[in-house]
């Protein structure tokens, strides 16, 4: 049962139905997960905002993907793990593909960095020695993809938390975690 009850859309101000809506119009649903953002408008705005801002970086959707099955791991959210799950799938994501970025790790040697670092940084609270970072490079990740993985562990921090906090039912295929 939630602790923080999902908003309809009628239940909120006329701009905030009208994001709900265009989130309705791009997935054909209103997750949970948005409904419950809509209590604080700028939260949700600042969520979908950033997120399309991210869409249009240098990491793929599936490497997105990786990085929110990291940290939903790390976080133990029930629910962004079912939602990421299915996304990655869509973005083509096979299943041993979703069970390595669960692990913190990757197929390949760039997406096994990038999961490894998504991971570190939840694990270490951001506190990477020089070591850990060298390792990154060595690995591939230059300095601007991992500002850009953070910027996507910190999006995907938010949304694990607000799921831990408002208890928010899970309305995509359940995954265990």
């Amino acid at each position: 049962m939630p602790m923080i009850e999902p908003l309809a859309p009628a239940a909120t101000d006329a701009a905030t139905r009208q994001t709900l809506d265009a989130v309705r119009g791009k997935l054909g649903m209103i997750p949970n997960l948005f409904s419950t953002l809509a209590h604080a408008p700028a939260a949700l705005n600042g969520y979908l905002a950033l997120t399309d801002a991210l869409g249009s970086g240098r990491l793929t959707a599936v490497q997105r993907e990786i990085v929110a099955l990291a940290v939903g791991q790390s976080n133990a959210c029930h629910y962004c793990l079912s939602a990421h799950t299915m996304l990655a799938r869509h973005a083509g994501l096979d299943e041993a593909g979703t069970a390595l970025a669960r692990q913190g790790r990757g197929a390949s040697t760039l997406d096994d960095a990038i999961a490894r670092f998504a991971r570190q940084v939840v694990e270490a609270r951001g506190r990477l020695s020089p070591g850990d970072l060298g390792a990154l490079r060595r690995d591939g990740l230059d300095d601007a993809l991992m500002i850009e993985v953070l910027a996507h562990v910190a999006l995907n921090v938010l949304t694990n938390y607000t799921n831990h906090i408002a208890g928010t039912d899970v309305d995509f295929p359940s995954v265990a975690v």
